[in-house]
């Protein structure tokens, strides 16, 4: 019911917004004010008769009103969309430019997408990450400890963290935190990787 009333409401002010700019006579931007050939076909034979004259010019004042508001609705259909865009490049630069490494990794912890410092961190091109197991930028011997932390997060569904050892990247041998939570859809994991000062 709460819902109802909701829809009926906003009707109500589309209705009397566009109300308010037919009788201002200001069109939304990029509105075209105009009617269908079978909607004006049938105003020509409303108002040849006197008698439909009122007739016609209530269906006209209908037909304006609905043009404006769809014109409207067009209007915020297009903000909520460049909002939307706006946001997303937002938080894809937020992602790209982070000074820590991202990934977002399968259960069997291949990479299904990792940010510009996870390439750097490991001394290869983003795009060559994507498909690779993850552990194998690790030390053999490292290796089960991050496909362990995989497994008990997508298993738990809570966070959990460890330390590994690589010797990829620019840098030599290197300790890495590594943080895993599971993504809200329960799909994927997500990572963040950073240089930790020693090993556990």
């Amino acid at each position: 019911m709460p819902e109802t009333v909701n829809e009926s409401n906003l009707y109500k002010q589309l209705r009397d917004k566009a109300v308010a700019h037919l009788q201002t006579g200001k069109a939304p931007t990029g509105g075209q004010w105009s009617l269908g050939i079978d909607a004006l076909r049938l105003l020509h034979q409303l108002s040849s008769h006197p008698d439909h004259a009122d007739d016609a010019l209530k269906l006209l004042h209908e037909l304006q009103v609905h043009q404006v508001e769809l014109d409207l609705q067009n209007e915020e259909i297009a903000a909520n969309e460049q909002a939307l865009e706006d946001d997303l490049s937002l938080y894809r630069t937020l992602y790209d430019s982070a000074p820590i490494a991202y990934f977002v990794v399968d259960v069997e912890g291949k990479v299904i997408q990792g940010n510009l410092a996870a390439a750097e961190l490991f001394g290869i091109g983003q795009d060559d990450m994507e498909g690779q197991r993850i552990d194998t930028f690790l030390e053999p011997q490292d290796r089960p400890q991050l496909f362990g932390l995989l497994q008990r997060v997508a298993e738990s569904g809570t966070r959990d963290s460890c330390v590994a050892e690589t010797t990829r990247g620019t840098q030599g041998s290197r300790h890495l935190q590594f943080l895993a939570g599971l993504s809200p859809e329960h799909e994927h994991l997500l990572l963040t990787c950073c240089e930790s000062a020693s090993a556990e």
